[in-house]
């Protein structure tokens, strides 16, 4: 909790604008790609979902770095969620 406090006190990095924006259009892909790969094979349907995982990371570095306060915490809140929910799926149907 201390570490997210400072963390949350840090001046944003001067690319934080440009960051913020290339989630966004990441966001927007990956949600492609999610839908795409619900007819494919259960193969592809994980390898899409690590894929997804990887992205979700680092959107949420990106959150953690370059917001401040409650749009922060939501943000990083529904990353958290986001990538739970996509572990255990990866855990449940795609055992290497």
């Amino acid at each position: 909790m201390a570490a997210d406090l400072a963390q949350a006190q840090q001046p944003v990095p001067a690319t934080c604008s440009r960051d913020l924006f290339q989630n966004e259009g990441g966001m927007q892909r990956e949600l492609t790609r999610l839908r795409a790969a619900g007819t494919a094979s259960l193969p592809e349907q994980c390898r899409v979902w690590r894929e997804h995982v990887g992205f979700l990371q680092k959107a949420r570095g990106v959150f953690a770095t370059c917001l401040t306060g409650a749009r922060r915490e939501q943000n990083i809140r529904q990353m958290d969620e986001s990538l739970a929910e996509y572990r255990m799926l990866l855990a449940d149907r795609c055992r290497r």
